[in-house]
């Protein structure tokens, strides 16, 4: 779109004690035209040391620069919720998993879009600190929901300045999350925990936890497990299963290879060998992945409640993988690998619980110990040799 520019000075006058700006500018409406409107923008309470006309002239001019030398676009004039509707929801359509899209659209509905009517050129961070804080007042969020909607918005922010509607910094970059309540602990399975469970459950969700439990799969990755991924004793993981979607896994590492201990390899072969699917390992009658969690409602969870054991979902089976594998002694970098993180650190902060010491550390204070032991053998020695002199 061509930017309409028209050089102006503005009328500053003074209303209910501050001083203002009467300016035009053009603003783009709904079928793409353009219209020019009269504006108005508070500049400066009238006190010192702004108490004349010429004492904010300089404010003025500083608010009107970028409108006079065309930096702004006409279309930042467009309010925040018609720039997500128009320009940025089809942008990550196109551009993210179906799930995430649809996580997105959640957070804008719920948190978002009856709080957004302000021009896009006009949202600053105080703006998006204000907003966060109203938010907060209202729901009981967890920090991370917090931090979810900030990241929303400056994606929002971040695409308008990518495409030349805003320039300059990201408004919602340097804006504090408020202080809110901290979110519910996840939960890792422990090994006798899911041993109990593959001595009760029958197939094929015996071999569904077992694949879950020992390979660590993502929900998605083990719906879409097809026939030709299992050799006998690994499992490639090239897709993942949303709804009726089919998409590549999730994260930058997400595609490999993952080995499936014999006692896992055991439990699967034998859940082939029962059902005999035909296109997914577990699939519906008709061929298509498996509901997992449906399947979970109506079957694992009543068996496991009967022997007392906690349904906490499928995810835990794959926090408990790196619990349980860092209770060993593995090394969290080759915990990573085997679960596929892009870095290291979200195998360490979200998926190791344990309150347990590092077997690591265990080993070095044993080290520790052992010197401390080996300098202190001569003084003992000694100390034996003066008590046993005459």
């Amino acid at each position: 779109m061509n930017e309409i520019r028209q050089f102006q000075r503005g009328y500053i006058f003074l209303k209910g004690g501050a001083w203002h700006l009467r300016y035009r500018q053009y603003e783009v409406n709904e079928d793409g035209s353009t219209t020019l409107v009269q504006r108005s923008h508070k500049l400066a309470d009238c006190r010192e040391p702004y108490t004349t006309k010429r004492s904010v002239r300089q404010l003025a001019d500083e608010f009107l620069t970028p409108l006079n030398d065309g930096s702004l676009a006409n279309d930042s004039t467009m309010p925040v919720t018609r720039f997500w509707t128009t320009r940025y929801l089809p942008y990550i359509k196109a551009q993210t998993r179906p799930s995430t899209f649809k996580g997105y659209q959640n957070t804008w509905k719920t948190y978002l879009q009856d709080r957004l009517n302000m021009q896009m050129r006009h949202f600053r961070t105080v703006d998006c600190e204000r907003l966060l804080r109203q938010i907060t007042h209202e729901r009981d969020l967890t920090t991370t929901t917090l931090r979810h909607i900030k990241q929303l918005l400056s994606g929002i922010f971040r695409y308008a300045i990518r495409i030349g509607l805003l320039n300059g910094a990201n408004p919602v970059q340097a804006a504090c999350i408020p202080k809110a309540r901290r979110g519910e602990d996840t939960h890792a399975y422990d090994l006798p925990q899911i041993l109990k469970m593959l001595e009760i459950l029958p197939q094929p969700a015996k071999a569904m936890v077992a694949v879950a439990a020992f390979a660590g799969l993502r929900r998605g990755e083990l719906r879409a497990l097809r026939i030709e991924d299992y050799d006998g004793t690994s499992l490639r993981i090239r897709r993942a299963a949303w709804e009726k979607h089919i998409t590549e896994p999730k994260g930058k590492r997400g595609i490999g290879t993952v080995p499936l201990i014999p006692t896992a390899a055991r439990i699967l072969n034998e859940h082939l060998a029962m059902h005999h699917p035909r296109n997914y390992i577990f699939e519906t009658f008709r061929g298509d992945p498996a509901n997992l969690e449906g399947y979970a409602r109506k079957v694992i969870r009543p068996m496991l409640k009967e022997a007392g054991i906690p349904w906490y979902g499928l995810h835990a089976f794959r926090r408990g993988l790196a619990t349980n594998l860092y209770a060993l002694g593995i090394a969290d970098i080759v915990i990573q690998a085997i679960l596929r993180h892009s870095d290291v650190s979200v195998t360490r902060q979200a998926y190791i619980k344990s309150d347990a010491a590092d077997p690591r550390s265990i080993s070095a204070m044993e080290m520790l110990e052992e010197a401390v032991r080996k300098q202190l053998e001569p003084e003992t020695q000694k100390e034996r040799e003066e008590d046993a002199a005459p």
